[in-house]
């Protein structure tokens, strides 16, 4: 795996919709495999955190964030991922660690992709359905260039802040050891329960969703 550099770091205040606010160490990269535009960002006493790791104590809180316009941004209720994205900022700057901001919008397929299968849902597709009909892989996410990010940072272990065990097998594969997998909370509206039943049932996130009464 070719070897990714760091290129530029700054100081971000982010403040989100509800009021909670902190500072990020955003930063970029050369060298990463795909050529993507991803981030990372540090958040709260994150080199403190990857000394402490260094020097065989508990691993960095990371979570691997794919992009996500409609949810991130607009508040999207289709999906579970803009509620994911605010915990897990307050949840890794309370230990200190890392968050991928990953360019790969609809499970790699892209906005207007996914769009596209938007509409197929509406027509009765459940998510990963609609991906295939469209010529697609259900998820075509690559978690490569997340690990030299991670690795040009010098977190070559993690505890990994996600529900998704693609994550942490790829990740594995390319040379991050995950100590320790911690998932994410249940945000769940009257939009997105067939999409959080479906990734639970079909992907084995470990999505705990209430019983039907």
């Amino acid at each position: 795996m070719l070897k990714a550099t760091v290129r530029q770091q700054v100081t971000v205040p982010l403040r989100f919709g509800d009021g909670y606010a902190t500072p990020a160490r955003v930063m970029t990269f050369d060298g990463l495999v795909d050529g993507k535009e991803h981030l990372a960002l540090g958040l709260g006493d994150w080199q403190r955190a990857l000394k402490k790791s260094t020097a065989g104590g508990r691993a960095p809180l990371v979570r691997p964030h794919s992009e996500c316009l409609t949810g991130d941004v607009f508040g999207s209720q289709r999906c579970d991922c803009g509620p994911q994205l605010r915990e897990a900022v307050e949840r890794i700057a309370e230990q200190g660690g890392i968050l991928l901001y990953l360019r790969q919008e609809g499970r790699g397929i892209g906005l207007y992709a996914k769009l596209d299968a938007y509409a197929l849902q509406d027509a009765g597709l459940d998510t990963y359905e609609a991906n295939v009909a469209l010529g697609r892989g259900e998820d075509e996410r690559d978690y490569t260039a997340a690990a030299q990010m991670l690795l040009a940072l010098g977190a070559d272990r993690i505890r990994l802040l996600s529900n998704n065990p693609d994550k942490a097998i790829q990740l594995e594969k390319s040379g991050i050891e995950v100590t320790q997998r911690i998932p994410t909370g249940v945000h769940m509206s009257p939009t997105n329960v067939r999409y959080l039943a479906t990734k639970a049932s079909h992907t084995a996130h470990t999505i705990e969703l209430p019983l039907a009464e």
